[in-house]
């Protein structure tokens, strides 16, 4: 999915208009229609399927949700891909953790991103290293602080040894005569994970539903809009389409993690990340490459500080954050919830 790019001057004009919404009646929510006319080109519903899901069989799928909550993958048996990425239990792909314990108690550097929706993302890992799904799922397994196997062969001969696997992988893969391979691994892990498509109420009013947010809903994304956070939030995940540096205007603390330049070995894309989707992103704290945001309204007036140079009453956070919720998973959301 290649979102559509956004037009500079339609999002002035844009902001614009939204802030003299604003500004004629902060306390009167926007009329959900004209707002839906005004955000049309800068958002869109996500897809029902990710890229290349139209491939998968059900035998790779079944495959690949075994491998994805196995911790045979790992070392000493104690880490999955569930485990730093949890889906179950209604979270939101993440542990919530600010960066995730490996197999033997280290600790990576970097947060870990939610699995939800990945597949639709321009690029996996915060850096943008991975290609996509099955190259991502191949690198944890034999990082040394994550899963710490110690080769693709160790992995194989693991799984190889696991009853179930032989007869599961010779279904999933039937045109191979060694199905248990490390590609195999990575696709099926890859096939399971493009299932996770989540559908929220952002979506419902995407499509002309105007019940579908509530009137601080509303409210917050007109804030949303004219604070200018979706120069980098747009599109159908509302961000991961785009590389930005982390502190555009004002810098950012923390100058030891280089970004995306250790990938390319360009100095243009020193402290330079992949925008985070906001799908879920009420899910998933703490926020940012490093796990130091630890709100969500935190993480707005952070942003507005450092990306836009904007100081935020806390009533605007606030409010951006409210509708920043109606992005969760309307299930995971609701069950969540009453827990």
């Amino acid at each position: 999915m290649k979102p559509a790019p956004l037009q500079i001057v339609g999002l002035s004009i844009l902001t614009t208009a939204c802030l003299s919404a604003s500004s004629a009646s902060a306390l009167e929510a926007p009329k959900p229609a004209e707002l839906r006319s005004k955000i049309g080109a800068f958002f869109q519903p996500l897809p029902d399927k990710m890229p290349g899901a139209e491939k998968d069989s059900a035998a790779q799928i079944a495959l690949g949700k075994d491998l994805y909550f196995d911790k045979r993958l790992s070392a000493n048996n104690s880490q999955s891909c569930n485990s730093c990425h949890a889906v179950d239990k209604n979270l939101g792909g993440v542990d919530n953790e600010p960066t995730s314990p490996g197999a033997f108690g280290k600790r990576g550097g970097r947060n870990s991103p939610t699995v939800l929706n990945a597949g639709f993302h321009m690029a996996q890992f915060w850096d943008g290293r991975a290609a996509d799904l099955a190259a991502q799922a191949k690198g944890p397994i034999l990082n040394p602080i994550e899963m710490a196997m110690p080769s693709e062969e160790e992995v194989i001969k693991k799984l190889s040894a696991v009853a179930e696997y032989p007869k599961a992988f010779a279904k999933a893969f039937p045109g191979d005569a060694k199905p248990i391979t490390y590609d195999n691994i990575a696709k099926a892990i890859a096939a399971f994970e493009r299932t996770l498509v989540t559908h929220d109420r952002f979506d419902d009013f995407l499509k002309g539903s105007d019940a579908a947010l509530s009137a601080d809903e509303l409210n917050g994304l007109n804030t949303f809009v004219s604070t200018g956070c979706i120069a980098c939030h747009n599109g159908a995940l509302l961000g991961a389409n785009s590389y930005q540096k982390m502190g555009a205007v004002n810098p950012y603390p923390n100058t030891e993690d280089v970004g995306r330049t250790a990938v390319t070995k360009s100095d243009d894309d020193k402290f330079k990340f992949k925008v985070p989707s906001l799908r879920n992103v009420a899910l998933t704290a703490p926020y940012f490459h490093d796990g130091k945001s630890p709100t969500l309204e935190d993480a707005v007036r952070q942003m507005a500080w450092l990306q836009l140079g904007r100081k935020l009453e806390d009533s605007d956070a606030k409010s951006i954050a409210t509708f920043l919720s109606a992005l969760s998973d309307k299930d995971r959301a609701k069950k969540a919830g009453a827990e």
